[in-house]
């Protein structure tokens, strides 16, 4: 797919083939990043290939970053003028994308799901990237006239169009589609896990957003050269795309051997819907004894909410405050469920409604209330605010001064005094 000045982009090629003559390549700036670019996503992208563990989301984003790469060719190929000295390199099968979305979206839905399998039913998402290969492939199988003739009476008049704008449609509906997941993930992270620092995926959020920006460029130039019949003077997407890939390239590899995770989309549990029963404590179906409530050390007791089990909701406080369990540093909602024998969706609805926060809220109010109450002990004197923190349940000072701070609105020194 070719974006830029009309004049660039509708240059006719020759009707001659000239003969072959050593290319003279102009080491302009922008021509060294260019290609700096290009061979790092494809170094990356290799590592990610063959790198052993997520090997689904590691190999959605090396096709990624791939296909972004392949197409940054064809800007390569205009700045250093090797369409100008051989015209033959025109059609090349660079252009694959009708891939974008699609695999940027199944690399999100696989991140965060590590139990996702790509099955055939989903083969579909990419029947147009199939389609642009193949259109690709035939013309690079054709004589340098008839790719001419192509050209002249096909590709301006109807098929750049065709591949513009339906890459700017799918890239946006995917960019959507992936926002959707890890708008959602990022809510169920926060109902099952404790510390959730190195699973935020805090990258992945600037990732979509920057690739937002290359969609809104896009739809500008659709809007000013089919409304208006106005041309960008110079067209940044080989820029933007150029920034989005080096991103993925850094961060991605950095990522490729994050914990696994298995959040489903199309299972998450509606918010104010208990499970089907309230009676459902056991993990197998047995009824375990109840301990006594105690009182929360977070805050006063939160008015229980009529579907919320009083005996379901003593059994927590009594694994969070008598047993300590939110001093495991990485304590998630299934192990709550093993120690408690209290099913996983029965704990997430209680704690929601019962304690009117998230699971990671609640843990982490304790771990904060635990270390006030130390701070107010001759542990202070014993120890420093780092290690009451780390023995409280945090694992890193990054994490507790955010997380202290989020509870008391000061830092953790400006509490100390």
């Amino acid at each position: 797919m070719r974006t830029g000045k009309k004049k660039r982009l509708l240059c006719r090629p020759r009707s001659k083939i000239p003969p072959p003559a050593a290319m003279q390549i102009p080491f302009t700036p922008l021509v060294l990043v260019l290609w700096a670019v290009v061979a790092q996503a494809l170094l990356a992208a290799g590592l990610l290939w063959v790198a052993p563990a997520n090997r689904l989301p590691n190999r959605f984003l090396a096709l990624l970053m791939l296909s972004i790469a392949l197409w940054l060719l064809d800007g390569f190929f205009r700045v250093a003028n090797i369409y100008g000295q051989n015209a033959n390199w025109y059609f090349a099968p660079i252009y694959y994308s009708f891939a974008f979305g699609p695999l940027l979206y199944f690399y999100v839905r696989s991140l965060v799901n590590h139990d996702f399998r790509f099955t055939r039913r989903h083969l579909v998402h990419f029947g147009p990237v199939l389609v642009q290969a193949a259109l690709y492939g035939w013309l690079r199988l054709q004589s340098y006239p008839e790719r001419l003739w192509f050209w002249e009476q096909v590709h301006r008049p109807v098929t750049y169009r065709v591949e513009f704008i339906g890459t700017w449609i799918s890239l946006t509906l995917y960019l959507l589609l992936s926002l959707r997941v890890l708008r959602g993930y990022r809510r169920w992270l926060a109902d099952n896990f404790s510390e959730v620092s190195r699973l935020r995926l805090r990258w992945l959020r600037v990732l979509l957003v920057l690739v937002g920006v290359v969609s809104a460029q896009w739809l500008l130039e659709v809007v000013l050269r089919e409304f208006f019949g106005l041309y960008y003077e110079y067209d940044y997407s080989t820029e933007l795309l150029g920034g989005v890939l080096f991103l993925v390239g850094i961060v991605g590899l950095r990522q490729a051997d994050m914990q696994a995770v298995r959040f489903e989309p199309d299972a998450e549990p509606e918010p104010n819907r208990p499970p089907r029963a309230a009676a459902e404590t056991g993990v197998a179906g047995e009824v375990l004894p109840l301990p006594t409530a105690a009182e929360a050390p977070v805050s006063a007791d939160p008015p229980i909410s009529p579907a919320v089990d009083a005996a379901v909701l003593a059994r927590i406080r009594h694994a969070l405050e008598e047993e300590k369990l939110f001093l495991n540093p990485t304590l998630t909602l299934a192990e709550l469920s093993a120690h408690t024998g209290l099913a996983p969706r029965l704990i997430s609805f209680t704690v929601n409604q019962g304690f009117g926060q998230s699971f990671n809220d609640v843990v982490n109010g304790y771990r904060v209330a635990e270390v006030k109450r130390r701070l107010a002990t001759p542990d202070a004197q014993r120890l420093t605010l780092l290690g009451i923190a780390l023995e409280s349940g945090f694992n890193s000072k990054t994490t507790f001064n955010r997380i202290f701070k989020q509870f008391t609105g000061v830092a953790p020194r400006e509490w100390q005094g």
